[in-house]
């Protein structure tokens, strides 16, 4: 090749380099930096970071969800893998080697190959099902009947629902293309079964166009396991849109940086500002009706109505095995939450103090159960992990992010 010379013009770069978005057509005006750099060599760089740290990655396990995990990590991996930057092989076979190496005697843990291996679970199932991404036509979907709400589904996506904590999440989806993955959950809850009842290829059509680790197979399956369309059938578990970002986020920094409007607000009503007194809403300069939008729906009136709606559905289900539970399966199946002060707002932890969950555990009636409920006694006696409602769908290996939400 020595002998064979390729003449590089001057002007080689501006004739055939990369546009900018600039002569694409895009606005940059304001934008913040971007989160993720694109590329192999960054994602190997990523990888490789993540491998040094041995006996880290030798003895994972899935973290607990806090304030930290729900901005985007230096080190995640999903939009590489996604674009092909990283290949699922070499992370895959990197990590096996890793393992032999530092557990010979041991089972791997199943935390980091088990994510790899829900990106392959979700292909696997979209696998000669052409109809994979939508309801009709497909014959592991169920046929839910969604209502149709073009305004309520434009407000979720644009973050303008009045819930502070859903608004954060889908404003920093639109800003920087990546959510965490519990994040992705309680959005995914809220527009579906939990609140908007409003069909999952609303969102998962959002998601295709935000999220820089949006993955076909992974995206459409995660949206109907959420959606309890498919793969997951405990509908009467739902993600508070109140409670679920107060416990992750007890001091709602979180909303202050992607709902600046709120960042005034005192920690006790920044998770649900229209019952802050007047005057504290005048203070924090920011008026729910004037300069935040209401909640677009009241969450306890159509969470109830929702479960109802989804019971039904799945009762007119000849091979549904949990027939037997749906009579004593709950009007609303959410965790209690606590009252919240300032004080305890700033001391709190993001999964709770162990007596705030020892009096949800321990009160059945705050979860819409009565304590004659068998389905009551079976909560009681068993905890339910929150991130059985889905396989993680984001992140970094830190937090689980080795394929997508």
């Amino acid at each position: 090749m020595d002998g064979c010379p390729a003449h590089i013009a001057d002007n080689h770069d501006e004739r055939y380099g990369v546009p900018s978005l600039e002569e694409l057509g895009f606005k940059t005006r304001g934008l913040s930096p971007a989160v993720w750099k694109g590329g192999e060599t960054e994602a190997v760089d990523r990888l490789n970071k993540h491998l040094d740290r041995k006996a880290w990655v030798a003895n994972f396990e899935r973290p607990r969800i806090g304030a930290s995990s729900l901005m985007a990590s230096p080190t995640g991996l999903s939009p590489y893998l996604r674009f092909g930057c990283l290949s699922c092989r070499v992370f895959y076979y990197k990590l096996r080697e890793l393992y032999q190496q530092v557990r010979r005697h041991g089972t791997p843990p199943l935390s980091l190959f088990g994510q790899l291996l829900w990106r392959e679970f979700f292909y696997a199932a979209a696998t000669d099902n052409p109809n994979f991404d939508r309801m009709s036509g497909n014959p592991i979907c169920v046929q839910i009947p969604w209502d149709r709400n073009p305004e309520a589904l434009a407000k979720w996506a644009e973050g303008q629902t009045g819930f502070p904590w859903i608004d954060a999440i889908m404003t920093q989806l639109r800003q920087e293309g990546w959510i965490h993955h519990l994040a992705r959950h309680a959005v995914a809850c809220f527009l579906t079964r939990g609140d908007l009842w409003l069909s999952w290829e609303s969102g998962m059509r959002v998601f295709e166009e935000l999220l820089l680790d949006a993955d076909y197979s992974v995206n459409a399956g995660s949206w109907m396991w959420l959606s309890c369309s498919s793969f997951f059938q405990q509908f009467f578990h739902c993600y508070c849109p109140v409670g679920f970002g107060r416990r992750t986020d007890p001091s709602g920094d979180y909303i202050r940086r992607y709902v600046p409007k709120l960042k005034d607000y005192p920690n006790r009503y920044i998770y649900e500002p229209w019952n802050a007194p007047e005057a504290v809403q005048k203070a924090a300069n920011c008026v729910v009706g004037v300069d935040y939008p209401r909640p677009i729906v009241n969450h306890a009136e159509v969470s109830r109505l929702n479960i109802e709606r989804m019971k039904q559905v799945y009762q007119q289900l000849s091979h549904y095995k949990g027939l037997s539970l749906l009579a004593s399966v709950p009007t609303i199946q959410e965790e209690a939450e606590p009252p919240m002060t300032d004080s305890s707002n700033a001391n709190s932890s993001a999964s709770g103090s162990s007596s705030d969950r020892r009096r949800a555990e321990a009160s059945p009636r705050k979860r819409g159960m009565t304590p004659e409920s068998p389905f009551a006694e079976k909560c009681r006696g068993s905890k339910v992990p929150r991130s059985r409602a889905g396989p993680s769908l984001d992140q970094d290996p830190g937090r689980s992010d080795c394929q997508r939400w």
